[in-house]
């Protein structure tokens, strides 16, 4: 019988992580699931894991015959799931509470055919603090209006925290590490509704050691994937003056102001669009535009001026 939910779990060490996780989903009062592990592990920890809670619930494990790494490890958890909805969690992240997955079913069951998400909690591990994280009605409204909004702000958050149909034969971008959630979700969401359940349904362990980390405040990966982006997605949605502001605050926080900066970490041209917000950086001096106020208005005006030029 088709489970409803398929868990798809790409793991990689991190033993103590997947057994919170595992213990997380043991204790769920919703069972219509099932749960795949894919493991990029060079060890056999993780199978063994798996090995002990098969009588807790379905779980099917698959060493991967070569490291996978991100995203491509979560997408072989996705092909090998038989679920009719997927729910993607990392080997970090785990369940809030015995509901949480009942929850996550109900919307399911009540908005068949809909992109689903939850607020979450951000766990610090290495501070040992949390944040609760859930969007703005406003980020809401942006979102519903323009998905393309989410460069500007990932509103939706981690790909723990969402639910999705299965058979839709989409999967995350490989080429992508930093934009790779974004760039889905935006995909999915230019072709469907969203439903949204503001209770934190989902835990987010935060640590240095996460991908995100490594390419986050990097530009030789956010200015690359930027590109590729914009490439695969089109200028059009700089028509978004969220959209616009998100390009300005990358290339004024990387201090990119003319074509010489890109190279360092690009090849091929760039839109003219692109040349025309690093033409208006230069004309200010850089501790202006780290100042909020007057970078946003600076910005402002870059865009009235080449918004009717942007197609």
């Amino acid at each position: 019988m088709t489970p409803l939910i398929s868990i798809c779990i790409p793991a990689y060490k991190r033993i103590e992580f997947l057994q919170r996780l595992l213990e997380s989903i043991a204790i769920q009062t919703f069972r219509d699931f099932e749960v795949i592990i894919t493991d990029d592990s060079p060890t056999h920890e993780v199978e063994e894991l798996a090995i002990k809670y098969q009588s807790t619930f379905t779980v099917h494990y698959y060493k991967n015959e070569k490291v996978l790494g991100t995203p491509e490890n979560w997408n072989e958890a996705i092909r090998r799931a038989n679920g009719q909805w997927i729910k993607i969690m990392h080997d970090d992240d785990w369940f809030c509470d015995e509901e949480s997955l009942g929850e996550f079913a109900q919307l399911a069951k009540q908005n068949q055919d809909k992109f689903i998400f939850s607020a979450y909690i951000n766990n610090f591990l290495d501070k040992q603090e949390t944040e609760s994280v859930k969007p703005s009605g406003f980020r809401l409204r942006l979102l519903r209006k323009n998905p393309d909004t989410l460069l500007a702000k990932n509103c939706i958050g981690p790909p723990s925290v969402v639910l999705y149909k299965a058979g839709e034969n989409e999967i995350f971008d490989k080429n992508l590490k930093w934009l790779v959630d974004i760039e889905f979700y935006i995909r999915k969401l230019k072709n469907k509704e969203f439903a949204f359940n503001n209770k934190p349904l989902i835990n987010v362990g935060m640590s240095k050691e996460q991908v995100t980390s490594f390419c986050h405040t990097n530009p030789s990966v956010e200015i690359p994937e930027h590109q590729y982006f914009l490439k695969k997605n089109g200028v059009i949605s700089l028509k978004n003056i969220w959209v616009y502001d998100a390009w300005w605050r990358l290339f004024r926080n990387f201090n990119i102001r003319q074509p010489k900066d890109l190279e360092k970490y690009t090849d091929g041209d760039w839109p003219p669009i692109i040349n025309q917000i690093m033409k208006h950086l230069r004309c200010w001096p850089q501790w202006l535009l780290r100042i909020g106020v007057f970078s946003k208005f600076l910005m402002s005006l870059s865009f009235l001026k080449v918004k009717k030029k942007i197609k």
